[in-house]
């Protein structure tokens, strides 16, 4: 009984932000994924089009993580500054690509002028994408000077957004596929990883610092305010909430240190499911001739499915984690209480064979995408 009563620690503020910000974000994930498709079929620009992942692919992606994964655990401290270089400028591209739909609403909403300013590579270069450009290097720079954990989650977010508006899902069974092969990956680095390499390679990776490289540039050039600078950062590869979020004090016993973590991982995958069935409910309404602004959610049932799923697999980790006061691999969680549904779904409404050959057509040849 006693137990059960420590998972009156999901009420933290902590954890109730992590979960709806995780589920805001596989959400969010999605809806972008599709809105930049329907993008590149209208401007009939293919340069940026996403990629579909083949079954050779999807089978190269947990060996991949693997790889990397042990690289981080060895070799971390030593290229720890590279890192954070890329991941700079990985995170200001990201965030550049969220902000642009909105940027482009409100010069078309006020009817704005964007004159242009330039030609680089064949590709215009406008006032407006100038000045969010700028907006995107600053935050960038204020992340990289002060390390603030909310800056991170912005950046983190961000990241997890283009990589599934990017990184595409052809059908359920390359799906099936890749979260059974990252099921398996997550399993063995949390809970067998520690056997073979004599620690817990994904927590040691998780929970690991980069080194700034803002730090050490000012203090080679001896710059005033170095003391604002932190010399360690947190990468924007997870989202992280201290567990005092309220300003209050942390419940005795929680599990955990001060800061509840959630690799992007745990959100990129499943929204990459979320965003193949979401594709599939706006077809099936397409077909129905309902247009796609006056659906409802009663024609998306497969996409409500898959994101209560995630909702649930989600707490059930969390709970497990306070439960078993260790680590858990999130996916252990997610891939059952995501695919299951869906494929279940689908299996009653006989839509099974439909959703396992492919839920959307690739746009065009042009689109660099790979089919089975």
């Amino acid at each position: 009984m006693e137990s059960l009563w420590k998972l009156a620690y999901l009420l933290e503020p902590a954890s109730l932000t992590l979960v709806v910000t995780a589920i805001f974000v596989t959400f969010s994930s999605a809806s972008r994924a599709l809105d930049h498709g329907r993008e590149m079929e209208r401007n009939l620009d293919f340069s940026e089009a996403s990629i579909t992942l083949d079954r050779s692919q999807a089978l190269m992606i947990p060996l991949a993580s693997s790889c990397s994964l042990l690289l981080m655990f060895y070799l971390f401290s030593s290229v720890s500054q590279l890192i954070t270089a890329f991941t700079a400028v990985a995170s200001a591209s990201a965030l550049y690509f969220c902000l642009s739909p909105y940027m482009a609403y409100i010069r078309s909403r006020f009817g704005l002028m964007d004159p242009l300013v330039s030609r680089c590579c064949s590709k215009s270069f406008t006032r407006t994408q100038g000045i969010l450009l700028l907006f995107c290097i600053g935050t960038v720079a204020a992340w990289l000077v002060t390390g603030h954990w909310i800056l991170n989650n912005i950046l983190g977010i961000c990241i997890c957004i283009a990589f599934v508006s990017h990184v595409r899902l052809p059908n359920i069974k390359i799906c099936a596929l890749l979260l059974v092969c990252l099921f398996l990956y997550d399993i063995f680095w949390v809970f067998f990883s520690e056997r073979f390499f004599g620690a817990n390679v994904m927590v040691s990776v998780a929970t690991q610092k980069a080194s700034n490289p803002v730090h050490k540039v000012a203090t080679s050039l001896s710059l005033p305010g170095l003391q604002l600078i932190t010399k360690k950062l947190e990468l924007p590869v997870k989202l992280i909430f201290p567990r005092n979020l309220m300003g209050g004090q942390v419940i005795t016993g929680a599990s955990g240190g001060e800061y509840m973590m959630l690799g992007l991982g745990d959100m990129a995958i499943p929204g990459m499911l979320v965003a193949l069935v979401l594709c599939f409910d706006h077809r099936k309404t397409r077909d129905m001739g309902i247009p796609s602004e006056k659906s409802s959610s009663k024609e998306n049932k497969y996409l409500w499915c898959s994101l209560s799923g995630y909702a649930i697999g989600l707490i059930s980790a969390l709970a497990a984690g306070i439960l078993t006061q260790s680590p858990q691999p999130a996916l252990l969680y997610l891939v059952p209480s995501t695919l299951g549904p869906v494929i279940f779904l689908s299996w009653r409404r006989n839509e099974l064979r439909e959703l396992w050959d492919g839920a959307c057509p690739v746009s065009s040849e042009k689109a660099h995408s790979m089919e089975v």
